[in-house]
């Protein structure tokens, strides 16, 4: 049975993959895209996630819905230093045909939830400001959505913006902390998961380059960004891939392996800690679990995952 997905993203490389994975994996019904403020330019996003549709062969069949354009009180910030202005690394990739519709995400997704309780799983691959803005809007919204799946935050680990905080969070730590504490049925895959786990090497770029399919040509060459900011700024010889594990786990459950039930929440308070996702790994908080956190997974079937929504 397909799994009814909504994905929310700021649509760069890896953003692109995990939403290859919801419009061409054989267990995924994607209904939606909704876009938000985080990785490059608004409406550079918006221009990815056209072609990514277009390059899966799904042109005018999902719709996309224009969203936040700034956190909602962090100061502005974006990570197009990783991947370049167009978010594909500089593959200046031509327009696509299909535009964004004109109701806003917020509204749809709002409509989407509220007609169909209990049937649609989000992928939360950006900062959390449609969400939050949808929570704030009605509260109950949160309990209509079958799963919240969010790649953001640590646990209990280092970030990938500082010391504290991962991208997602840091980028609107209001924001996620309204949607943790909103009641919704919470998945998190943390940013130190990916390093150990969501790291595509050359062997498994070779693979992926020999399918010579048009989604593993634009998967390619959108990721040569990706690989050469981690090759001058980590010396690492690979790419990381967090949205796609979160859209993985939704077509595919069995890739994870490991995962606890925990109390996590967001610093919001500014300095050198804001953005920090509190994984209650102790629990010293005396607050119930509100997130299933993600530990491990089956690396080989999340790469299988990948691979069949490229060939």
């Amino acid at each position: 049975m397909s799994v009814r997905l909504i994905i929310d993203t700021d649509t760069a490389q890896d953003d692109a993959f995990a939403m290859l994975i919801g419009l061409r994996h054989p267990n995924a019904q994607l209904e939606a895209v909704t876009i938000n403020y985080g990785n490059v330019g608004f409406d550079q996003m918006v221009e990815n996630a056209l072609y990514t549709i277009e390059v899966a062969g799904r042109g005018g069949d999902i719709p996309v819905y224009e969203g936040a354009r700034l956190p909602l009180l962090a100061p502005f910030d974006d990570s197009s230093y990783v991947h370049g202005a167009d978010g594909f690394g500089g593959a200046n990739f031509p327009r696509a045909s299909q535009r964004p519709e004109a109701e806003h995400a917020v509204s749809a997704l709002t409509r989407l939830v509220a007609q169909n309780p209990g049937e649609f799983t989000i992928i939360g691959q950006a900062p959390l400001t449609n969400l939050a803005l949808m929570v704030a809007a009605d509260r109950s919204l949160a309990g209509k959505v079958k799963e919240l799946i969010v790649m953001g935050g640590t646990n209990n680990a280092v970030g990938n913006i500082t010391a504290a905080a991962e991208a997602n969070f840091f980028h609107d730590p209001e924001a996620a902390a309204i949607v943790t504490r909103a009641g919704f049925t919470l998945t998190l895959v943390p940013w130190d998961l990916v390093m150990r786990q969501g790291v595509f090497g050359p062997e498994k770029l070779k693979i992926i380059e020999e399918l010579d399919t048009p989604a593993a040509r634009f998967f390619t060459r959108a990721n040569q960004g990706t690989l050469a900011y981690n090759k001058k700024a980590h010396g690492m010889e690979g790419s990381t891939h967090p949205d796609s594990i979160a859209a993985a786990i939704a077509v595919e459950p069995g890739i994870v392996t490991a995962a606890s039930d925990y109390h996590v929440d967001i610093e919001t308070g500014q300095g050198l800690t804001a953005g920090y996702c509190l994984v209650d790994a102790v629990h010293r908080s005396g607050k119930e679990p509100n997130a299933r956190v993600i530990e491990a997974i089956d690396e080989d079937l999340f790469f299988e995952t990948m691979l069949a929504s490229l060939r």
